[in-house]
């Protein structure tokens, strides 16, 4: 693959709901162009970027894969980064990751299935990153779709921005052409996407008219002198109209609606000249990072012949494969086999070959220049997010935004030994999706793995098997509850025994009460007078309560909040030991804690919901089902209202799949800890009937 240069590149994600087309798309393109012999197609699991075994298997795509499209257009040759982005909401991560690195996006809508959950989203994305976009509508040899219907559900969603660029022409039910809206000329198929001009169908004309005047109007609102020239009945000529229209669409105030059919490869010749000729190369915008030199803000173009700058926005971790870091450059050029400095890590490593992705297969080039996005094998320090760029000018720029995980899961390894083979696949898991995360709770004797929804988790667990080879299971996870008490109480304890020579004898009398704080599990003090209990045992007192509250006797959970006095107690000069009053201190705590009206405690999150208006009254009933407090509504941007409540953490399994399920996948919740609040009774003597077994037993 040659070199582009800067103006040459075109870096664009595909974004829409699952199942509308897109990786379709990236192969429909890369066939027009030339880039392959022959179309995959997502049943017989050969596309480009398809490639993974989850993704053949599941018939959809789980990670960005990145498609150069070396296309000739009318200026010269064109190199299209295509990103094709997974639809659905559990890989949200991908999403974002290649967002980051794009200039502009095609939203691809099926026609038949219209304005989808993931349409919306990936409207709302741009507008978040300000990306130029088109609507891409496939799926038009279906006759039973409707182009004029989808599109005035799009004018009504996303108001007037949305321009029609095509109008569908059909003979005898089929797809055959469209109208130029721009050029106002008509265009028939005759091989592929190629077309020849015709003549406009009568049936077109008025809906012709009015998505012209529309696109005149906002020609004309691109200056003061256009608007004259259109108010007094002037027309523009086609250099005008191009210009204004790029204008207007790399600003965002225009998003062109144009068509075709995937399986036909019908209508891609149309969207890369559209590309070619309306989305911005890389240097319509600026790079912004800080110079860590002098820690002041760094703004440049992209531009190659300066020092090098780069971003790394994704990571690759494939046993076949092997281990890739995309990086978009920013600045200068990128070349093999050259030290690169890892700005936020400050470490240096060396560059290695450099490459361009296409889909699975990695094409070595001799350099990339400033705007284009390739990938570097084998760099042993860096990851998603890190900024490389030569030692004297160290620019440090910003990872990409990625969400937070709040589903979570307990898993358990199903082959004891295999526990290193387990740790290394997770780790390359999750070096691959910023939106995993592991966490050992030590306290609920538990590993727990959170993701962003339930399928995601499940692709994890079948990747570990298949490329791994190591097996986990899921299941729901323990909520970390905790003891504590209500009343003060005093409490003897004694242990005496004797089997021959020195016995053991440790005997205390202590008070139990309410500390007040439950961040602490215990404060400890003491009153003996009269030297009842030596002050060298007093420390083998303090250790048998401490180690009572690692494992209460209500239901084994971890004790909190508990103050312990020491007030009396007897030894035996011979017999006494640290042993013996630490076993003493045990035998009082237990017997004092469960008469001084023990509870459970429950943790208790703040939850964030964010719903369209519609949904508002569904999820605060749901809420109070889940014993949750809400707190308030306020409005938000679009439509759409944030819900604060307190719910306990034991009613938050599953809520991920329930909230989409209400709100047809547009809902989203965060939360946050809050605190530890008594349980009720009904759900402390479930769960202390169903922890009686751990009471006696050393492990779970």
């Amino acid at each position: 693959m040659k070199v582009y240069e800067t103006k040459q590149i075109r870096n664009v994600v595909l974004l829409g709901h699952g199942g509308s087309g897109k990786t379709t798309v990236a192969e429909a393109m890369s066939f027009v162009a030339g880039n392959i012999s022959k179309m995959g197609s997502i049943s017989s699991g050969n596309t480009i970027s398809d490639y993974d075994k989850e993704e053949i298997k599941r018939g959809f795509s789980i990670s960005t894969s990145l498609v150069p499209v070396e296309y000739e257009g009318e200026s010269g040759s064109l190199k299209i980064n295509l990103l094709d982005t997974p639809g659905y909401f559990d890989f949200v991560g991908e999403v974002e990751e290649a967002v980051s690195a794009a200039d502009a996006a095609i939203i691809v809508v099926n026609c038949k299935a219209g304005i989808e959950v993931g349409t919306v989203k990936a409207w709302e994305i741009c507008e978040e990153y300000g990306l130029p976009r088109i609507f891409f509508v496939t799926n038009m040899d279906d006759d039973k779709a409707s182009y004029r219907e989808l599109l005035l559900k799009l004018e009504t969603r996303f108001g007037r921005k949305v321009a029609p660029f095509h109008l569908p022409i059909r003979e005898n039910e089929k797809f055959v052409g469209f109208v130029n809206v721009v050029k106002m000329k008509g265009r028939r198929f005759t091989h592929l996407s190629d077309y020849v001009e015709c003549e406009i169908p009568d049936y077109v004309e008025a809906n012709l008219k009015i998505a012209r005047e529309a696109l005149m109007e906002a020609v004309a609102e691109t200056s003061e002198e256009y608007m004259e020239r259109y108010l007094s009945g002037e027309g523009f000529s086609d250099e005008e109209i191009s210009g204004a229209l790029k204008d207007n669409i790399c600003n965002g105030d225009i998003v062109p609606v144009m068509m075709g059919s995937g399986i036909d490869a019908q209508g891609f010749k149309a969207l890369m000249m559209a590309i070619e000729k309306y989305f911005p190369s890389p240097d319509f915008k600026e790079c912004v990072g800080v110079d860590v030199s002098n820690g002041e803000h760094f703004t440049a173009k992209y531009n190659k012949d300066v020092s090098l700058s780069a971003r790394v926005f994704k990571t690759i971790v494939d046993p076949f494969i092997g281990k890739y870091s995309l990086v978009k450059v920013c600045t200068g050029t990128l070349k093999p086999d050259s030290a690169i400095y890892n700005v936020g890590k400050e470490t240096e490593e060396k560059s290695g070959k450099i490459y361009v992705l296409r889909g699975k297969s990695a094409i070595e080039v001799p350099e990339l220049v400033a705007g284009d996005i390739g990938a570097m094998a084998k760099l042993s320090v860096t990851t998603t997010g890190d900024t490389i760029a030569l030692k004297s000018a160290p620019i440090l720029y910003h990872g990409p935004k990625i969400s937070s995980p709040y589903t979570c899961m307990r898993y358990k390894i199903v082959n004891k030994g295999e526990e290193d083979k387990l740790s290394s696949g997770l780790s390359k898991l999750m070096e691959e999706d910023l939106t995993l995360k592991h966490v050992n709770d030590t306290a609920n004797r538990q590993t727990l793995i959170y993701g962003i929804g339930d399928q995601q988790l499940e692709v994890v667990v079948s990747k570990l098997l298949d490329r791994y080879k190591v097996k986990i299971e899921l299941s729901r996870p323990k909520v970390a509850f905790k003891e504590t008490i209500r009343q003060k109480v005093e409490a003897a304890g004694r242990y005496k025994k004797q089997s021959g020579g020195h016995g053991q004898f440790g005997d205390v009398k202590m008070s139990f009460e309410p500390s007040g704080d439950l961040e602490k599990p215990y404060v400890f003090e003491e009153t003996v007078f009269g030297g009842s209990v030596p002050k060298n045992y007093f420390p083998a007192v303090e250790k048998g309560i401490a180690e009572c509250c690692v494992k209460g006797p209500l239901a084994a959970y971890p004790v909190v909040g508990v103050k312990a006095v020491l007030l009396d107690g007897s030894y035996h000069p011979v017999d006494s030991s640290e042993m013996a009053f630490k076993m003493a201190a045990t035998i009082a705590f237990k017997d004092g804690f469960m008469k001084a009206a023990p509870v459970l405690l429950e943790p208790i999150y703040t939850v964030s919901v964010i719903v369209p208006d519609k949904f508002t009254g569904d999820v605060m009933g749901d809420l109070n089902k889940r014993r949750g407090r809400v707190l308030g509504m306020e409005s938000v941007n679009h439509g759409k209202q944030l819900i604060k409540a307190d719910v306990p953490m034991l009613e938050m399994f599953g809520y991920n799949t329930e909230l989409r399920s209400m709100t047809g996948g547009m809902g989203v919740f965060s939360y946050e800890f809050a605190r530890y609040e008594q349980t009720p009774g009904d759900i402390q003597k479930k769960e202390v009937e169903a922890r009686a077994s751990k009471l006696d037993a050393d492990t779970e």
